[in-house]
């Protein structure tokens, strides 16, 4: 396999299960709104190990799993003998199987256990000895066996070590809770902006939900004699989504916040969102963190998963490079520097789109925005509605993502005709393939177009379809056709995003300005300065680990909310436009 063919774009281009989630209204007896149903893809809370030279993944509400030979293309599994609708599925091997959990907030959780994945052979090993949420298990280095669990917004995480029929050895152990007054990225809000309740319906979600973050999502990793309890906050709808971890020098601990959490956080950028997730190694020793991305405009739980290069600092620090975290990105085949740039630009921001149609608040330009939460739709459901993509001046292109989204599948999509009572809703999941057929084709010149995927007689679904040309091409416009779509509903884009490398110089470095406003808070500001299309803020403990980063677009000021009272901050801002990337100086935060 060439590198061009090792080439990845987050999020992962997988076949996501559809939901049929029907919402009563009401929550604890209490009204919260209309009924109403929802109709998405979704997929969250990635679970992956490499077992036997292979990776698999497990996520909620997937009713199977994926599995990899090479962490770039993922085959959708179907099995029966887990339980679909148990969230957050959890797998590690222990013992040298496979072992596997999920979510119940009333029944005993489960344990399952395979040998061959493939071959569908997962037994239920115990019925469990007690409900859970959010579990994960670990074996240490001397073979004993631990499970982390909790999400909650009022609860802590738990810890407990297990025997070898999977039944606690004592009592669980409360191991870690909330702290917002000295975790900024703890804060609920979108950017960590806490907007009162100001509707009635706002006012009764917040008495029902509380106000407080939920820390949720446990995976624990050892390395070096260090026991690293990861966790996420404060919410999954939030763009904030994120991991953070505490350490500890045995698998109970006590364990110690670390100031560099979170440790992975993609806040900014076309998808967002980088929490619940797992921290695993390659065949090579690479490092890898896989977290939940978030879409949540049809429903909350509206989810993807992302994968981004991980690792562990002389100093024993956990880091993930969310860097350009949903460019394109070379997969190696073989050890790699973690902090190795996107392998290309983005062409496409802004550019001139015109489509066949356009159903009323789903303009063509909402393609070329750089936000997955909005999307251009077609007035109609009927096959070979198109958008076409001008990007102004022939480029140079080497890939292309296409960004499929849902659009009011409710009205058209059969009902789920398996499920279960949520409490608050009916979740189902649609066991059936659903084909998402495009055809893109590229040109120089509107006038002779070049196909460059055409799925209609394969019947693939490919939702976030990542196109890898086999060579650069020079190209001023990009044009994508519709061909069947799931439940026949309407061609709805959410990114035509077009990758390669701009005829022009990168944009001039620029110098942020940067002050403390509270122990949680920094103003970042800087000048915009030519040829830059957005900036991506990277900051840190350290003027060399600037290990945390926040994309943005066109704007020149970020108020910077994640930060830990009492921690010492720098802080640098690099401008990128098509051409490449100018690295700023670092500066501290005063």
């Amino acid at each position: 396999m060439t590198s061009t063919e090792r080439v990845i774009c987050n999020p992962l281009d997988i076949a996501y299960r559809y939901q049929d989630i029907r919402f009563s209204g009401t929550v604890n007896g209490m009204k919260l709104g209309e009924p109403r149903r929802s109709v998405h893809r979704e997929a969250a809370d990635p679970s992956i190990v490499l077992y036997r030279g292979r990776y698999y993944m497990f996520a909620s509400m997937s009713a199977g799993f994926w599995h990899s030979e090479d962490l770039v293309r993922w085959e959708y599994r179907a099995t029966s003998k887990l339980p679909a609708l148990d969230y957050a599925p959890d797998v590690r091997e222990i013992d040298e199987a496979l072992y596997l959990s999920a979510s119940r907030k009333e029944d005993n959780c489960p344990f399952f256990r395979s040998i061959d994945p493939l071959s569908d052979d997962f037994v239920e090993v115990t019925p469990g000895a007690f409900p859970f949420w959010d579990p994960n298990l670990f074996q240490d280095t001397d073979n004993s066996v631990y499970l982390y669990w909790g999400c909650d917004n009022k609860t802590p995480l738990y810890g407990v070590r297990l025997s070898d029929t999977f039944s606690p050895i004592g009592d669980p152990s409360p191991l870690i809770r909330s702290d917002v007054s000295a975790h900024g990225w703890e804060q609920l809000g979108e950017d960590h902006v806490v907007v009162p309740p100001q509707t009635e319906r706002e006012k009764l979600v917040a008495l029902v939900e509380g106000t407080d973050p939920y820390i949720e999502g446990p995976w624990m990793t050892e390395h070096e004699g260090t026991y690293y309890l990861q966790y996420a906050a404060p919410a999954t709808q939030l763009n904030t989504y994120a991991d953070g971890y505490y350490t500890a020098t045995s698998p109970l601990g006590p364990f110690e916040y670390s100031l560099d959490s979170p440790f992975s956080s993609k806040p900014g950028g076309f998808i967002t969102g980088a929490g619940h997730g797992s921290t695993f190694q390659d065949r090579h020793g690479n490092w890898w963190h896989a977290a939940t991305m978030r879409i949540s405009v049809n429903d909350v739980f509206e989810r993807r998963i992302g994968i981004f290069p991980a690792g562990f600092d002389d100093d024993g620090v956990l880091f993930c490079n969310q860097n350009f975290a949903d460019f394109p990105l070379v997969v190696p085949d073989g050890p790699f520097d973690p902090w190795t740039p996107p392998a290309w630009m983005l062409l496409s921001y802004k550019a001139d789109v015109v489509a066949s149609s356009s159903a009323s608040g789903h303009d063509p330009a909402s393609a070329v925005d750089e936000n997955v939460r909005t999307w251009w739709a077609a007035a109609s459901r009927e096959p070979g509605e198109s958008l076409t993509v001008d990007l102004g001046v022939s480029k140079t292109v080497h890939s292309l993502q296409i960004n499929l989204a849902d659009h009011e599948l409710s009205g058209v999509a059969p009902q789920a005709s398996e499920g279960a009572d949520m409490g608050h809703s009916w979740r189902g999941i649609f066991p059936s393939h659903q084909p998402a057929e495009i055809v893109v084709e590229i040109s120089k010149d509107g006038q002779e177009w070049t196909f460059v995927r055409d799925s209609r007689s394969a019947g693939g679904d490919a939702p976030h379809a990542f196109i890898v040309l086999d060579a650069p091409q020079q190209t001023r416009f990009v044009r994508v056709t519709s061909g069947r779509l799931p439940f026949d509903g309407v061609f709805a884009i959410s990114g035509v995003r077009v990758f390669g490398a701009g005829d022009g110089d990168a944009p001039c470095p620029v110098r942020a300005r940067a002050s403390r406003v509270d122990d949680r808070t920094a103003r970042i500001e800087w000048d915009a300065v030519a040829g830059a299309i957005g900036y991506n803020i990277r900051y840190g403990r350290h003027p060399e680990k600037l290990y945390h980063s926040w994309l943005v677009y066109e704007r020149t000021a970020l108020d910077l909310r994640s930060l830990n009272a009492g921690a010492e901050y720098w802080v640098a801002v690099d401008a990128f436009g098509e051409s490449g990337i100018a690295s700023g100086e670092s500066v501290s935060v005063k």
